[in-house]
């Protein structure tokens, strides 16, 4: 903002104030003077403020920074994050593996992770616990400790709102008796835990919207879809995932419904990242993926997936939508123009977790768990060629995923 600068003994443009005898005051001449002098000042910096001096020309030999993709990867079975860095045209390298977890004789389970929008944090849940599971914030790129939070019984998939203000930690509650368990919501900047919402049996997979007014969480034991109110801070609805029953619940309906063999196990829910008021859901055990409308709560369309899809993503385009499939080794691509698959993927090892693209729906990466001892991978997809361009080995049981761009290359996710 414009303005006086008041400088060292003077006020205005720099004239000085002395004590003492004040100068002489000019006369006509000297006045005249100043005034000329005063207007070719003037003169000069309007026309300063006009013209533009020539843009200098592109120099065609100068180097070009080349695009630049890092994502962060929890590994389960190591408590290690690993910090994986893509170049297109190049092999994927991890450049530094971060060490997590409290418990020297057990591993505490890296989980779920997340970066913020402005990409400053990142965040990891640790599932195991004694007994409680936590939250740890780290800053990116130096990749340092912030500050941590205790959560419920098996904190797995954290998601985070569009603004970067709140963390819903989804309580898994592997290791507890089979009861309603909730969503841990963390206030990001001073990592406190303001609430808990009791859900349903078995939360996962929970995202935050588009807008940052709703949550949603998958429900594995009670076979439900649930929305939480952000304003509200409580349960909004619910719907019925089970085959041939899907439909509208009461919202304070947090148990489970009558078993049949007919089961969805949901795992994921991936909201619409185009703005509109539309989630995807993964069905493990019905081996199809469900779009359901929101407004309305019914479903618009069926995905037949194969064995397992487990994880989502949405291209921030809207043209793709990518399910992981645990029980195939391989990553299932729809065009959600026509709901066609159009690809599916073989990965490098079996297990097939987590799924996360870049900003600009080039690429996405895979996490692959792999078995017993063997490393996880990162694989790296063309989505315009729809094929595997690279690979690399992270930590056991490579599980939770999410962009970075870094300090260089593109930026983080909006």
């Amino acid at each position: 903002m414009g303005g006086f600068r008041l400088g060292r003994g003077g006020l205005g443009l720099g004239v000085p104030v002395t004590s003492g005898t004040p100068p002489r005051a000019p006369g006509f001449r000297g006045a005249r003077r100043w005034v000329a002098t005063g207007a070719v000042l003037l003169l000069g910096w309007a026309c300063a403020g006009r013209v533009s001096p020539p843009a200098p020309s592109p120099d065609p030999a100068a180097p070009v920074s080349p695009v630049v993709h890092r994502v962060y990867v929890a590994n389960e079975s190591s408590d290690l994050v690993s910090l994986v860095r893509f170049v297109p045209g190049e092999v994927p390298t991890v450049e530094r593996q971060i060490p997590v977890g409290l418990m020297p004789s057990d591993n505490d389970g890296a989980h779920g992770i997340t970066v913020s929008p402005d990409g400053r944090f990142w965040y990891v849940t640790l599932a195991h616990g004694t007994p409680y599971g936590q939250l740890w914030k780290f800053h990116a790129g130096p990749d340092t400790l912030l500050a941590r939070v205790s959560l419920g019984l098996f904190p797995a998939t954290v998601g985070v709102s569009p603004d970067g203000a709140f963390l819903l930690a989804a309580n898994f509650n592997l290791h507890g008796d089979m009861v309603p368990s909730d969503i841990s919501v963390v206030h990001a900047p001073t990592m406190v835990e303001l609430t808990r919402i009791e859900t349903c049996l078995m939360p996962h997979g929970g995202r935050v919207d588009a807008t940052g007014a709703k949550h949603y969480s998958a429900c594995m034991h009670s076979d439900q879809l649930v929305e939480v109110d952000l304003g509200e801070l409580a349960v909004s609805a619910r719907f019925l995932l089970e085959p041939g029953r899907e439909g509208a619940l009461p919202a304070d309906h947090g148990g489970p419904h009558a078993p049949t063999t007919s089961v969805c196990s949901p795992t994921w829910v991936e909201p619409s990242e185009v703005g509109t008021r539309t989630v995807y859901v993964a069905c493990n055990r019905n081996r199809e993926v469900l779009e359901v409308d929101t407004d309305r709560w019914r479903v618009l369309r069926r995905f037949p997936t194969g064995n397992g899809p487990y994880n989502l993503e949405a291209t921030p385009d809207g043209r793709l939508l990518l399910a992981t499939l645990k029980g195939e080794q391989a990553v299932a691509v729809f065009d959600l123009s026509s709901g066609v698959e159009v690809a599916r993927v073989p990965t490098s090892r079996p297990v097939t977790h987590g799924v996360v693209s870049t900003p600009d729906s080039r690429y996405a990466f895979v996490s692959n768990e792999s078995i017993g001892s063997t490393l996880g991978t990162v694989d790296v997809i063309d989505l315009e060629t729809l094929t595997r361009v690279g690979t690399a080995d992270v930590g056991q049981q490579a599980g939770g995923i999410d962009y970075w761009g870094g300090p260089r290359g593109v930026p983080p996710r909006p």
